[in-house]
């Protein structure tokens, strides 16, 4: 297993789940899908194709992060 890898589900980051909930609701607003923030995590009646491109634009998005992040460090560095 990698370091920092993480098989049981735990939080790696102490606080990434509020901002990864917050991303995926923002997401979906700009996608035009109908879900809130407090449905309860909610989403039966969305398409699970719908659900998947949350989830691409979620996964793009955390790799330019990363990719930013990178090059910020380097440039410092």
């Amino acid at each position: 297993m990698a370091k920092g890898s993480d098989t049981s589900g735990r939080q790696l980051v102490p606080g990434a789940h509020k901002a990864l909930d917050d991303m995926k609701y923002e997401i979906a607003a700009e996608l035009g899908i109908p879900v809130y923030q407090g449905s309860e995590d909610y989403w039966g009646n969305i398409p699970s194709r719908e659900c998947g491109a949350v989830g691409g634009h979620m996964v793009r998005r955390l790799v330019k992060m990363a990719q930013e992040a990178m090059i910020n460090s380097q440039q410092q560095g």
